[in-house]
């Protein structure tokens, strides 16, 4: 299989002017954890992470780096983490040396890059614009769904990508934990969310999508907060 198979078509981007309080409220209010920063062009300049802003927090509650290491650290260095751990918007502190893949990239090769790279998502690009993110989510939906085996026009798979519109739409989906699939006109939800009522709104969501038989919601309530692939 390939990138353009699995990847999220429409991912949540933010502006390289935005600030880092509104970055913080967008992935709590989207319950994502990620998001590439585009330009009015839709060109990849960046990725900013949560990890991104917990730096960006800790930063200023750190005590003051040894004055040896500072002396044998390259000037650059020091001027580049300046300003990521006291930047204010998401261009100061996004992280700009990005993998990135094509659309025809085969999904081996971008769970090796994740795996390599310690890293949770891969943007897609087209001629340097940005077209869709491969997560580890949806590697792991690859694994669930094996390539041919059913056509994109069979009934179950239009009902699980209008369930995974569906899902896309709401705030308090937590999209990169929770994942689903169709057999027979009967949407599976597995993975795991915040509480029970993020079980009942799933199933209502799918009730609400033609063609649906049945849901099954197989989801784990985790006391934890969630942190999105």
């Amino acid at each position: 299989m390939l990138a353009q198979d699995v990847m999220t078509r429409d991912p949540v981007t933010v502006p390289p002017s935005a600030p880092v309080s509104a970055v913080a409220r967008l992935f709590a209010d989207r319950g994502i954890s990620g998001a590439p920063v585009v330009d009015a062009d839709g060109r990849l300049l960046g990725i900013i992470s949560e990890g991104d802003l917990v730096r960006r927090i800790a930063a200023t509650t750190e005590a003051p780096r040894s004055r040896l290491v500072e002396f044998f650290t390259p000037a650059g260095r020091q001027a580049a983490r300046f300003a990521r751990e006291h930047g204010r918007t998401a261009q100061d502190v996004m992280t700009s040396d990005v993998a990135t893949a094509e659309e025809t990239t085969p999904l081996g090769s971008i769970a090796e890059t994740m795996e390599a790279r310690s890293i949770r998502r891969v943007p897609v690009l087209r001629d340097g614009r940005l077209v869709g993110i491969v997560s580890r989510a949806d590697l792991l939906r690859a694994l669930v769904q094996p390539a041919g085996e059913v056509s994109v026009d069979a009934p179950d798979e239009r009902i699980r990508r209008d369930v995974q519109r569906a899902m896309r739409t709401q705030p308090w989906v937590d999209a990169y934990y929770i994942f689903h699939e169709v057999r027979d006109g009967v949407v599976s939800f597995h993975g795991w969310c915040r509480n029970e009522e993020v079980k009942r709104a799933l199933r209502v969501l799918a009730e609400g999508v033609p063609g649906v038989k049945g849901v099954e919601v197989m989801v784990e309530k985790t006391p934890l907060p969630v942190i999105a692939p």
